[in-house]
């Protein structure tokens, strides 16, 4: 289902979203709850992360929606100045009162503007640059990629969250409908992010060997590592919510490739006076799993 890019990005493609449809001011409390939800991996990201960057002094957060990952990274790395970087004000808003409300505001700024451009407006080149599902909102990934690592610091590192596994959040047989509803729906869910990406200004298709991609940008050492969410049934009120939201962000894309049935029983799983409803079930959980990549600029 469609994830918050961070996040949602970004409810997260699975967690895949539309920045020439979509009003990200609206969908603010969406992405930042969802993003909450999914704390604990991101927490297990960056852990890995300080591993092997030690002591960055500059830390940007190129398409950090509301900001729960850069306050996250502030935790993390407390040393750290952040830039949160979005195109979106009114998300920048949002990640500047989390700031706050963390009490790490004094070394947590905000940069508005369209990635990868708005990259150049930095005063100091990053010691790690964290793009987690940004990248494939923009046409050229290959440019963009060579764009962030323009911006890195010798011996920056340059962390790039994209692909990993579509969530799954009920049984293969809910005991509505036909087995399978929620494979069908990636299937559909997958035609639709193809269709966003090709639809994307400049617009260039690439192998999603993202190694590969950072090695052609010039970098050194590649590393990848996925990391799990495992929330299990009975979800949470929070999870519960964000499976909730997620269905009904993709219902109007679904009518295209599901067939009437399939439909129907989407309907009845948003349907909160309906007893096999996703508000009331006893099996919904949320299992799900995201990927980073990572390089380094040669010192």
């Amino acid at each position: 289902m469609a994830h918050q890019h961070d996040h949602d990005h970004e409810p997260e493609r699975g967690h895949h979203h539309d920045h020439t449809d979509m009003d990200w001011a609206e969908m603010g409390h969406m992405l930042e709850s969802s993003a909450e939800l999914f704390a604990s991996l991101y927490e297990r990201a960056l852990g890995w992360l300080a591993k092997e960057v030690t002591e960055p002094g500059l830390i940007v957060d190129a398409g950090s929606g509301p900001g729960v990952v850069a306050c996250l990274f502030a935790e993390t790395f407390p040393g750290a100045r952040i830039v949160a970087v979005d195109g979106s004000e009114p998300l920048l808003e949002r990640a500047r009162a989390r700031a706050e409300r963390q009490g790490v505001a004094d070394r947590f700024s905000t940069l508005a503007g369209q990635l990868p451009h708005v990259l150049g407006e930095l005063e100091y080149p990053a010691d790690l640059l964290w793009a987690s599902r940004s990248l494939h909102h923009l046409g050229d990934q290959r440019a963009a990629l060579a764009a962030f690592a323009a911006r890195l610091a010798p011996g920056g590192t340059l962390a790039l969250m994209e692909g990993g596994l579509p969530a799954r959040f009920l049984p293969r047989d809910i005991g509505i409908g036909r087995p399978g509803l929620q494979a069908r729906i990636g299937a559909v869910e997958s035609e639709w992010f193809t269709r966003m990406r090709t639809d994307l200004p400049g617009h260039v298709a690439e192998t999603e060997d993202w190694p590969a991609l950072l090695a052609a940008a010039g970098l050194k050492h590649t590393r990848t590592h996925s990391f799990l969410l495992d929330l299990p049934a009975p979800a949470s009120d929070r999870a519960r919510a964000y499976v909730v939201a997620s269905l009904s962000h993709m219902r109007d894309k679904l009518t295209e490739g599901l067939d009437a049935e399939d439909l129907a029983t989407v309907d009845r799983l948003l349907d909160p006076d309906d007893e096999a409803s996703l508000h009331r079930r006893p099996d919904v959980f949320v299992l799900e799993a995201h990927t980073v990549h990572t390089a380094v600029r040669p010192a």
